[in-house]
Order: C-alpha cells, then sequence, then structure tokens
C-alpha cells in the first residue's frame, strides 16, 4: 500500500496493489498517484467499446490528424495529409528498394516498432507516426521514462488498446511523453473488427461451402480472432489521407515473416489472406468495402507488392 509522500500510510477501498498486477511499473506510488486517471480513462474506453458507429471514421481527422498537428505546429484543419505510405513488415520488403519512394510521402506511418536501421534503402528512413498496439507501450513501461521511441522523442504515437490493463500504461507514460501519445477511438477498433471479420467469413464461406459458420469460429479461435496493426494502420490512412500507398504488406514462402526479425509464422490470430482481400478491394473496387458510410471518401490507394 502506497504512502503519501509527507504523510501517514492510507488504506484505500479501491486500490489493492497486491492484488493488481503492476509488474510494469516501477513503484505502487506511481499507481497510487494515477490511479484516480486510470479509472477515468477506463470508464470511458469501456463506454464505448462495444459501440458499432461507422461514421466514426468520418471523425479520425479531428481524433487522431489534430492532435498531432496541434502538437507538430500549433494549426489544425479539416483537410487531410496530401499522401500516406504504410509501411508493414512483410519479409518481403527485403525483395523491394522502396526506400526513396516511401520517403517521399508526406506521413509515413510504421508499425510496432520496426527497424530502419540497415534496411533504409528497403523500407526508407522517414517517420511521421508510429503506429502500435499496446502490448508494445506495455514492454516499454517498463523502461525508465516509459521510452517506446526508437524513431525519437519527437515522433508522435497512435496506439490502440489489447488489453483494458493496458490503459494503466498509457496513464502513467503519456506524460512523460513528448510527442503525442494518442489512443484510437474503440469504435473505430470494432469498426475495423466487422470488415476484418466480414472478409475473413466471406472467404471461408467461399472456400468451403459445405461448412457453416460454426466451423469458422472454431478455425479462428473464437473471441480470439483479431485484426493486425497492419489493417488497423492503414484503415487509419484512409481516414486521414488524400493518397494511400501501402508497402510490405503480403507474404512469401522465399522470405521471412518479418524483414527485421526471425520470427517463422504468422499469428494464428489474424486472418491475413482476409485482410489482403480487403487491401486489393480498397485498390480496385473500393465501394465494395462494407460498413463504410455512404458520407466518407474513400481516397486512391495503391499496393505495393
Amino acid at each position: 500500500m502506497a504512502t503519501p509522500i509527507g504523510g501517514r500510510r492510507r488504506r484505500s477501498r479501491s486500490y489493492a496493489p497486491s492484488k493488481f498486477p503492476v509488474t510494469n511499473l516501477r513503484s505502487s506510488l506511481q499507481v497510487s498517484r494515477y490511479w484516480s486517471e486510470f479509472k477515468r480513462n477506463l470508464r470511458i474506453w469501456t463506454r464505448t467499446k462495444k459501440a458499432y458507429e461507422p461514421r466514426i471514421i468520418l471523425d479520425l481527422i479531428r481524433l487522431i490528424k489534430n492532435p498531432i498537428e496541434s502538437h507538430r505546429n500549433g494549426v489544425v484543419s479539416v483537410s487531410r495529409y496530401s499522401s500516406c505510405a504504410v509501411v508493414g513488415n512483410s519479409g518481403t520488403l527485403l525483395n523491394s528498394q522502396y526506400g526513396d519512394v516511401i520517403d517521399k510521402h508526406e506521413i509515413v506511418i510504421r508499425l510496432n516498432n520496426a527497424k530502419t536501421q540497415r534496411f533504409e534503402n528497403k523500407v526508407g528512413s522517414k517517420t511521421s507516426v508510429s503506429f502500435i498496439n499496446s502490448n508494445i507501450l506495455h514492454q516499454c513501461a517498463r523502461r525508465e521514462r516509459c521510452n517506446c521511441h526508437p524513431y525519437g522523442d519527437s515522433v508522435p504515437i497512435v496506439m490502440y488498446i489489447c488489453q483494458p490493463i493496458h490503459l494503466l500504461d498509457y496513464t502513467v507514460c503519456k506524460p512523460s511523453h513528448k510527442a503525442p501519445l494518442v489512443i484510437t477511438d474503440p469504435r473505430f477498433d470494432v469498426l475495423c473488427a466487422r470488415i476484418v471479420k466480414y472478409y475473413s467469413v466471406k472467404k471461408f464461406l467461399e472456400e468451403k461451402r459445405d461448412e457453416g459458420f460454426g466451423d469458422w469460429s472454431k478455425g479462428h479461435e473464437g473471441s480470439l480472432f483479431h485484426y493486425s496493426s497492419g489493417m488497423q494502420a492503414v484503415m487509419l490512412a484512409v481516414g486521414v489521407c488524400e493518397r494511400v500507398s501501402v508497402f510490405g504488406f503480403g507474404k512469401s514462402n522465399l522470405t521471412k515473416h518479418h524483414y527485421h526479425t526471425n520470427q517463422k509464422a504468422e499469428l494464428k490470430l489474424h486472418d491475413y489472406e482476409a485482410e489482403y482481400r480487403l487491401y486489393h478491394d480498397l485498390e480496385n473496387n473500393p465501394r465494395a468495402i462494407p460498413f463504410l458510410p455512404k458520407a466518407f471518401k474513400i481516397p486512391s490507394v495503391k499496393v505495393y507488392h
């Protein structure tokens, strides 16, 4: 139980450190200090987590782009970025020389702290936004000052929450970040999940007509099925950019799973093939994508293979 600085030990009905998994924090005093804000963030996140509101994609400029630009130059607007490159981590990038093409975009979005050093000619060196899942921040929160800045501490971080407890990492780490640390709106998370599940079920039924939906659920581990970080980063770019270029999404038996690691296999909770179908439609048949409101302008998308 935390002891307030300069005061006596107090009991708290809402804080039981012996029962709370705070191994990622340096002291129970930190938890006590940020506990109220954490509970507030958790209430807000939980309240909207199950809400299905497709029009949330119309609000991504206000929710994501404006906080970043307000910090960067003090200016906010309703306009989109002129061009965005979303750089995935596929090992297929080892067969490419896209570095200069990527760096020419106004905004370059990278995923889950992927390395650029020694790969600049293949993946570029410019990073405008670091897009991560909250498991990444959870690991960074164990470091001094929650250091999670492989691209420099001036690069903003956009993150979606994988587990509610990770909101505690966000609460504690946000004040120590020089650049904005922004959480995606849970309603956007729900929209992305619906889109991926649509493509996954559609692919399953086309390939296995004699099997029912229940078999799809079993094959995708039920509630553990989830979109990839790359998919949500692409949809974020679709919401805030006039032109979107997608790099490093795909696979080949001749390359590693990730260009910068030795990971050998895909994660079972992702249906990458379904996501590739989504990217194909974004590029070639955008109006085939379900759940997007008619008022939403789908930008030009090019997928680099």
